[in-house]
């Protein structure tokens, strides 16, 4: 990894910073003057210090977002913003993903990581792990809808989902509900709904696992995991 990528991921600040901290000589590797940010280290052997203290270098990066509507979850996109645009450069340096899909008009919970085997995890099938939804559903939402996604209900290609649980907050021609789900399937929820002749007009996901989605966060805004709720993630695993 060259130096300057290093630093910039430790922050140290952006990439353009990093190369006049290199020339200020503040940076050593095993000992020597390092002022050329093309300069490679390996993370894991080499010996970093910054004004004579130590950099320890952290391989991945974990971030849990307050997704806005009208962004997408990917990587990169030619037309929309996506939620990796939404991140810092410093973030951005750990060349991170997100770990499962919203749609672009649903908010929430986001987990951002560059640790794909965790990811994996989180993502398999046979891992079942919840995800819980708020929605506002246009129609009347009835204990027969909760009892039918109990037993799975047939989707527009005829795949049948999983058992899920539905909690009735408000019943109406709005109904405010929750639900909780063990699959990710495209636009489940919404086809789940249109499923028992319902339509979801809007839709935020509150979690993921062990973790919720922080009241401090607004829309558009994250925050590294606390390690507390990292140890829960990888205990869940």
């Amino acid at each position: 990894m060259r130096i300057d990528k290093f630093l910039s991921n430790m922050g140290y600040g952006s990439r353009k910073e990093v190369k006049v901290l290199l020339k200020s000589k503040a940076v050593e590797v095993n000992g020597q003057a390092v002022r050329d940010p093309k300069v490679h280290v390996d993370e894991t052997a080499d010996i970093v210090t910054v004004g004579g203290e130590k950099v320890d270098y952290t391989e991945f990066i974990y971030l849990l977002m307050n997704k806005p509507q009208g962004v997408i979850s990917a990587t990169e996109d030619k037309y929309d913003q996506t939620v990796i645009d939404l991140l810092g450069e410093a973030e951005q340096n750990f060349e991170p993903f997100p770990v499962g899909r919203l749609d672009k008009d649903t908010e929430g919970f986001l987990l951002i990581t560059n640790d794909g085997k965790l990811a994996h995890e989180l993502l398999s099938p046979k891992k079942h792990v919840d995800k819980k939804y708020f929605a506002l559903i246009d129609g009347v939402v009835t204990e027969e809808d909760g009892d039918a996604f109990r037993r799975g209900v047939m989707l527009d290609d005829g795949y049948v989902t999983k058992p899920a649980v539905l909690e009735i907050l408000k019943s109406g021609e709005q109904s405010e509900i929750q639900l909780t789900i063990t699959e990710g399937k495209f636009h489940q929820v919404k086809r789940m709904f249109q499923s028992v002749g319902k339509e979801v007009t809007y839709l935020k996901r509150l979690s993921m696992g062990p973790l919720e989605l922080d009241p401090n966060l607004q829309l558009g805004e994250y925050r590294h995991l606390a390690e507390e709720e990292l140890e829960a993630l990888k205990q869940r695993k």
